[in-house]
């Protein structure tokens, strides 16, 4: 086969992922198991889009990788990629061990060399992933063992390694948490929480949000699963304007001069009959909204009513 041959097959084949993803997306599969992933089919044959073993994909009939994965991370804890951010506010992936040379370094330097759009599978749950896609590495940092990692078009424009100025971190910034950030977030909280709102039981994914309990930016504002609480758009809505609150026991608080409105049945059914509700909690113990932060929330409700 030749280069040009050889080069049109990759295209077809990294268009192909990226159509697939986005088709299960658009029906409400965006998250994909890593048997769903294996199970991918490209002009009559199944090419798995993440190895079972390895962090970096690159499938035998291509000279580069295709794919690389962040591992599942317990909720509390930060993901990895939080560590990685340099001076110029783009996110780095790691090298698989020490030796730039390892296969899997040498496919996604091929990838890097090639400016190839790649596939970032990011766990969610064990062997549940949400992908980012496409995402492009920028830059190869061997002393730091890393490579650099953009998330979007904009991103690639910015010269790795250069200490960039307050605004254009912020941007670079704000470019990662739209992109990476908070549909991780979501992803996770929603996961924890069972698809479903955890005060009206809602379970309609594409009406439910994942809320901070102390907002992003803030302390203790991380995009961790304990400061998030899976809810619908109003609910989420209405605890954010401080028209309800949750209690550190887990009870829903409506304002009181709320209670005593007279509206439609939205506000009745919807918002004032919630008052008094136990919300629904993850299984997972470690998965539950941190009682500090819901102190500290449930305060700012109480000053705000």
């Amino acid at each position: 086969m030749s280069i040009m041959e050889d080069a049109a097959l990759d295209l077809r084949l990294r268009t192909a992922a990226a159509d697939w993803l986005t088709e299960r997306a658009q029906h409400q599969r965006e998250l994909a198991t890593q048997a769903e992933l294996a199970e991918f089919i490209f002009e009559g044959r199944r090419v798995a889009l993440l190895d079972r073993q390895r962090g970096i994909r690159k499938p035998a009939f291509l000279d580069a990788a295709l794919s690389f994965r962040t591992r599942y991370t317990p909720p509390g804890h930060l993901p990895p990629y939080e560590d990685r951010e340099g001076p110029d506010g783009l996110l780095r992936y790691k090298y698989r061990g020490e030796d730039p040379e390892h296969p899997e370094n040498v496919a996604l330097r091929r990838a890097y060399e090639h400016g190839l759009p790649l596939i970032w599978f990011v766990g969610i749950a064990p062997a549940l992933y949400l992908p980012r896609y496409p995402v492009w590495l920028i830059a190869d940092e061997p002393q730091q063992l890393q490579f650099v990692v953009a998330l979007d078009e904009a991103q690639r424009l910015i010269v790795p390694g250069d200490a960039v100025g307050t605004e254009r971190r912020r941007y670079v910034e704000r470019l990662t948490r739209l992109r990476l950030h908070q549909p991780v977030f979501r992803a996770r909280v929603l996961q924890a929480y069972g698809t479903r709102c955890a005060i009206c039981q809602l379970r309609h994914g594409s009406l439910l949000d994942a809320a901070h309990i102390i907002p992003d930016g803030q302390p203790a504002g991380d995009p961790v699963v304990p400061n998030g609480l899976a809810l619908c758009k109003i609910h989420h809505a209405a605890f954010d304007q401080n028209i309800l609150g949750i209690r550190p026991d887990h009870r829903v608080e409506v304002r009181p001069d709320i209670r005593k409105e007279v509206d439609g049945p939205m506000l009745r059914h919807g918002i004032q009959e919630m008052h008094g509700r136990q919300i629904s909690l993850p299984r997972q113990r470690s998965a539950h909204p941190h009682r500090h932060r819901l102190e500290a929330r449930y305060e700012k409700f109480r000053t705000a009513a």
